[in-house]
């Protein structure tokens, strides 16, 4: 394992996160995950990321890991267990103390804010957070899954040590957005789904279907041109990868943490073959021309998935909502996250059309689809097209 220092702390360039144990992908063996946590730390990682809103992930991972406390770096989150964060000041501390009991330690190494509350002002949120700093609850802190916007803010009005950020070679917008923020500041890039939630190990072929508890059944990454793109990607990086005696998913990570500002990249396997192979790539170092190379690539692929995907959300929004409601969904989840990678429209104008869509999961029905029908006229009306 290699290992980068960021101010006062030395991270494995791998670390371990626990976004699995909220079944997000399905059922998880928690036995054969708390196994994975021992694997992980004895092969070099001393990074462990969860949070409050993954079902028993702080629990499991404060039992598993309080052998070895003082020798690793734990990051949680408050995510909001009713689903609608609250960042006011006391709702910060409640919840930091709530996770310090689940986790079983006395401090937390990072804690992170895992989603917005527009309604509190990030100054009152950032003085909670320092005010938790003073009083030796957390040791710094961090953001995650906001808008680039309110990053800034969090930038420019607070100290935070970090921005966790998805990145990776077929999900490459951070890398625009969020590195740069990290570069100005001093900030370190923690990254999540490096491996493209699984997608560069090309298990998943174009008609697979996932089970329904898990939630790349409607990830836009494995739909349409995200699909067709990741699948060019993958085939570079498996013909790079030959000269480094490395699969297409160890070059998809030496890649990522090749990226300026990048100090960690978490995997979230339980599989000790697939753990073996993730931390391995931490160890790959790019030959300048070849790293060069690749990122000329990823531009021109850059450049011919926004042409593609532009005409694909003209399609959607144009033609009638499919008749299965599901598919409707999926199809207008696609549009949302679509438009605002492309920059056809805001994430803070898109967030409460993607919450009320959201909304609809747990009873795609007739009912629902007519609901669908007017979130499809509205968007037709709210994004950009120059």
């Amino acid at each position: 394992m290699h290992y980068q220092t960021h101010e006062e702390w030395t991270l494995s360039r791998m670390g371990l996160g626990c976004y699995a144990l909220s079944e997000a992908y399905g059922r998880v063996d928690t036995q054969a995950f708390e196994k994975t946590i021992h694997q992980a730390f004895e092969q070099g990682v001393n990074f462990f990321d969860t949070a409050e809103g993954y079902g028993g992930a702080e629990a499991l991972l404060g039992k598993v890991i309080a052998p070895m406390r003082e020798r690793v770096y734990i990051a949680t989150k408050l995510s909001g267990e009713s689903g609608a964060p609250d960042l006011s000041s006391g709702a910060v501390r409640q919840a930091c103390e709530a996770s310090l009991r689940r986790l079983q330690t006395d401090v937390i190494d990072l804690y992170q804010i895992h989603f917005d509350d527009p309604s509190t002002p990030v100054l009152e949120t950032i003085e909670a957070l320092e005010s938790l700093v003073r009083a030796g609850k957390i040791r710094r802190y961090g953001v995650c899954h906001l808008s680039v916007e309110r990053v800034q803010e969090y930038a420019e009005l607070g100290d935070p040590f970090s921005i966790l950020m998805e990145l990776s070679p077929v999900a490459r917008t951070a890398a625009q957005t969020l590195l740069p923020i990290c570069q100005a500041h001093n900030l370190a890039a923690l990254t999540f789904s490096v491996t493209g939630r699984g997608i560069l190990a090309g298990r998943y072929s174009t008609d697979h279907v996932f089970e329904a508890d898990d939630i790349r059944r409607m990830d836009p990454l494995f739909k349409r041109d995200r699909y067709t793109s990741a699948q060019r990607v993958r085939a570079y990086l498996a013909k790079m990868g030959e000269d480094y005696g490395a699969t297409p998913v160890q070059m998809g990570i030496a890649w990522v943490l090749a990226q300026p500002s990048v100090v960690c990249g978490l995997t979230g396997t339980s599989s000790p073959a697939h753990l073996a192979e993730n931390l391995a790539a931490s160890k790959i170092e790019f030959d300048p021309g070849d790293l060069a190379e690749l990122e000329r690539f990823m531009a021109d692929e850059d450049a011919r998935l926004a042409a593609a995907q532009t005409e694909t959300i003209r399609a959607l929004l144009r033609e009638p909502l499919p008749d299965y409601p599901e598919t409707a969904f999926i199809d207008l989840v696609y549009v949302l996250e679509t438009a605002v990678t492309l920059g056809m429209a805001r994430e803070t104008e898109v967030m409460p059309i993607f919450f009320e869509l959201f909304a609809l999961r747990k009873a795609l029905n007739e009912d629902a689809r007519r609901k669908m029908l007017g979130i499809q006229h509205l968007l037709r009306g709210t994004l950009r097209e120059d």
